[in-house]
């Protein structure tokens, strides 16, 4: 197989790990709605959907160990062909945390109890956000947007935060509503988890670029002795 042959099938599995991204992001975003409107039925949907993802990550997985074990790919395309095997997995898992998210809203179901909506949209929207350009920095290799990512982690740390003191708040106020607040402590948690794991993504991008296996930590994640 030709070089521009081995291209055109890495660039058919970029393709598809752009649509599990789309996927990812599209049940997240289900999945926060579902909590907004208390949505049991949506929340069902978004649970049931994630093997789409597991089965996009699985092929993926499939077509990148084909590549390697026939043609044997050296420098450059095989740390891209390596890279892409990491990065399913990384969105894949974000999958999971929708999943999470949807498991939440149903064992929730239509309990009174005040969501800290705002806060956890927020999130989403930045967690979900840094996704999309860190896909976008992986397809193009542009390692200088990958570095600059993972710093706007420390914004989703903060809202994570934000909603962890008025969940223990109504805890305390409301001991009743513990078991109920902790499942939405999940949710952010999730959410939390989800920026993390860009970051990861953004230091496959470097090790493509670069070759170099570097850790991205925010500032805010230094230890300074």
């Amino acid at each position: 197989m030709s070089r521009e042959n081995l291209m055109l099938q890495i660039h058919q599995i970029q393709d598809e790990m752009l649509v599990m991204g789309s996927l990812v992001e599209q049940a997240t975003m289900q999945s926060i709605e579902s909590l907004k409107k208390r949505d049991i039925k949506m929340a069902v949907e978004v649970y049931n959907a994630d093997r789409k993802i597991n089965e996009k990550r699985y092929a993926i997985e499939n077509s990148v160990l084909i590549l390697i074990a026939t043609q044997q790919p050296l420098a450059h395309d095989l740390r891209l062909l390596a890279a892409l095997l990491e990065v399913s997995a990384e969105i894949e898992r974000m999958g999971d945390y929708a999943k999470g998210i949807a498991k939440v809203v149903v064992n929730l179901g239509d309990f009174d109890i005040p969501v800290p909506i705002k806060e956890i949209d927020q999130m989403a929207t930045l967690a979900l956000s840094m996704l999309h350009r860190a896909l976008g920095a992986f397809i193009i290799e542009d390692g200088e947007t990958a570095k600059s990512i993972p710093a706007e982690d420390d914004k989703v740390d903060e809202m994570y935060n934000k909603v962890q003191r008025l969940l223990v708040n109504l805890m305390i106020e409301k001991p009743q509503n513990i078991d109920h607040a902790n499942l939405l402590m999940w949710v952010a948690h999730n959410l939390e988890r989800m920026a993390d794991r860009v970051s990861n993504i953004c230091e496959r991008t470097i090790f493509v670029t670069t070759g170099e296996l570097v850790e991205i930590e925010s500032k805010k994640k230094e230890i300074k002795l």
